[in-house]
C-alpha cells in the first residue's frame, strides 16, 4: 500500500479555484465584501511589488477570505456547493479514475493543495470520493461563525511539511511511507515532487515539461 497525493488546482481540477471563487463572488457578494476585496487587492499589489509573485497570491487570498468574516457553516457550505456546480466541468477525469485505481489497490488518498478546505470538501463529496484532505484552513469563533482569517497557506515547501506531519500524526510505519506518490502540476510543486518516491506531473505547460524531463519524472496527460 502507498500513501498518494493529489494537487487540485491544474490537476484534479483543469483551472484556477481562486479565480472561480472570484466568479461566484461577482454574484453572492455585497457592496461591503467588494469594498473588502479592493483593500486587500491595493495591499496585495504593494506587497507583491516588493516581495515577488507568490506574496501578491497569498496576500490576495487573505484578502479575499475576509469577506467570509460572520458567515456560518451552513452559508459557507452553499456558497462552496454553487463553486463546485460552477467548477465541476473542469474535472480532470482521466485523474479521478486514477485515483479509484489507487484506492482499489488500497493505497491512501491525500488531496494536498493550497485551496480553502470547504471547497475541497465539497469538491470531492461531489465525485464520491473519500479521499483525506490537507489544505488551506477557514477559521472559525467559539460561535461557530468564520473570522475571515485563513490558517497556514498549504503551497510550496509547507506541502511537504503538511505532509509529514499528517504521517506522524497517524504514526504509520516506516514501512508504510516508503511508497509515497505525488501527481501536480506546477513549480511551486516541486518541493514536494522531489521528496516523494513518485513523482508524477500531470498536464504540465511548457516550463514544467522541462523540469520533468530533466528530472525524469513521469508525465500523466
Amino acid at each position: 500500500m502507498a500513501i498518494v497525493t493529489i494537487d487540485f488546482d491544474g490537476t484534479l481540477y483543469q483551472g484556477n479555484s481562486f479565480k472561480a471563487m472570484f466568479h461566484i463572488g461577482q454574484k453572492k457578494f455585497s457592496s461591503k465584501q467588494w469594498v473588502i476585496v479592493a483593500a486587500g487587492l491595493l495591499k496585495a499589489l504593494a506587497s507583491g511589488a516588493v516581495q515577488g509573485k507568490t506574496k501578491f497570491r497569498h496576500d490576495f487570498f487573505k484578502a479575499f477570505a475576509k469577506t467570509f468574516k460572520g458567515k456560518t457553516t451552513a452559508e459557507l457550505n452553499d456558497f462552496f456547493q454553487e463553486l463546485v456546480n460552477f467548477s465541476k466541468e473542469d474535472i480532470h477525469e482521466s485523474l479521478v479514475q486514477q485515483i479509484r485505481d489507487h484506492q482499489r489497490k488500497g493505497d491512501t488518498v491525500i488531496v494536498l493543495s493550497g485551496a480553502l478546505e470547504p471547497f475541497l470538501k465539497a469538491f470531492t463529496k461531489e465525485l464520491l470520493l473519500d479521499v483525506h484532505i490537507l489544505s488551506t484552513e477557514l477559521l472559525f469563533n467559539e460561535k461557530g461563525l468564520c473570522t475571515g482569517e485563513i490558517g497556514r497557506i498549504i503551497n510550496g515547501d509547507a506541502k511537504v511539511e503538511k505532509l509529514n506531519e499528517w504521517i506522524e500524526q497517524q504514526h504509520l510505519t516506516e514501512a508504510s511511507t516508503k511508497e509515497i506518490w505525488a501527481y501536480a502540476d506546477s513549480e511551486s510543486d516541486i518541493p514536494l515532487l522531489n521528496f516523494v518516491t513518485h513523482p508524477i506531473v500531470v498536464n504540465p505547460k511548457e516550463d514544467m515539461i522541462k523540469i520533468a524531463q530533466q528530472n525524469k519524472w513521469a508525465i500523466f496527460a
